[in-house]
């Protein structure tokens, strides 16, 4: 069964009673409020105590005794930042979602880490990488234009994305601009969805490796289901860099 939460519908404990009241053998919670560092994570110690296994992806809790399947954020955040600094770039935006998500926070890490060591900046710069070189908005392509909007105005020359869809309002944002994608910005987004290959131009991402964190919920969930409980740990799975049309190199004077 599959309960999927939608902005002005039920809310993630209201389907999750509605999967209990059915008899589910267990579930697994997809960027959940497991995610949220704000949120209260007594109702997952509630479904436990109902004894209802449960996996949770996208954000780990220490709080929650349960096993994650996670990717690895602050990698992903190191291939896009070598990849545009091997192009010439060295003003590099990160725009993501709000900074309460655990996925958010590491993102920030290792974009901060991966341009402190890139280009060799002190320990001290960190702040300021983040004061400078990063923006919160929504994960939607609006989120996403608002956020490179605000980058580009910084002078950032390439701007990476915590989604497919927010790199692709990146990419409106420039053209407003009078900004060509890759010739004047290039843009790396998140995820590698169905359709961005397709998209004007085809989209540099990285790679969430979805079928194996899938395959390894399930396995997870069914050893929980059958009496064997993982361990209250992370599965943390490395991402990979598709490299398409919307990243070049940096040729202009000032890069």
């Amino acid at each position: 069964m599959l309960a999927t939460q939608t902005p002005g519908g039920s809310t993630e404990d209201e389907l999750t009673e509605m999967l209990v009241d059915r008899g589910v053998a267990g579930i697994i919670f997809v960027s959940g409020l497991h995610a949220d560092t704000t949120a209260d994570t007594a109702r997952y110690e509630q479904l436990r105590a109902q004894g209802v296994p449960f996996v949770l992806v996208d954000g780990f809790s220490p709080k929650v005794r349960a096993p994650f399947i996670s990717p690895d954020d602050r990698a992903a955040m190191r291939l896009a930042v070598t990849h545009l600094a091997s192009l010439g770039h060295t003003r590099i935006g990160l725009a993501l979602g709000p900074r309460r998500f655990v996925p958010v926070q590491r993102k920030i890490e290792g974009f901060t880490r991966s341009m402190r060591e890139t280009f060799r900046l002190g320990s001290a710069d960190v702040e300021d990488i983040e004061a400078e070189l990063v923006q919160h908005s929504l994960y939607t392509l609006e989120g996403g234009q608002a956020a490179a909007a605000a980058l580009l105005d910084r002078g950032c020359t390439a701007v990476v994305c915590a989604s497919d869809m927010m790199a692709l309002g990146a990419i409106r944002a420039a053209r407003e601009r009078g900004l060509e994608v890759p010739d004047d910005v290039s843009v790396v987004g998140f995820d590698d969805s169905v359709l961005v290959a397709f998209t004007d131009p085809p989209l540099t991402t990285v790679r969430k490796p979805v079928p194996a964190m899938g395959q390894a919920a399930v396995r997870t969930l069914l050893e929980e289901i059958g009496g064997t409980p993982a361990p209250h740990s992370e599965f943390v799975f490395m991402p990979e860099l598709v490299v398409r049309g919307s990243t070049a190199a940096r040729t202009a004077p000032g890069a």
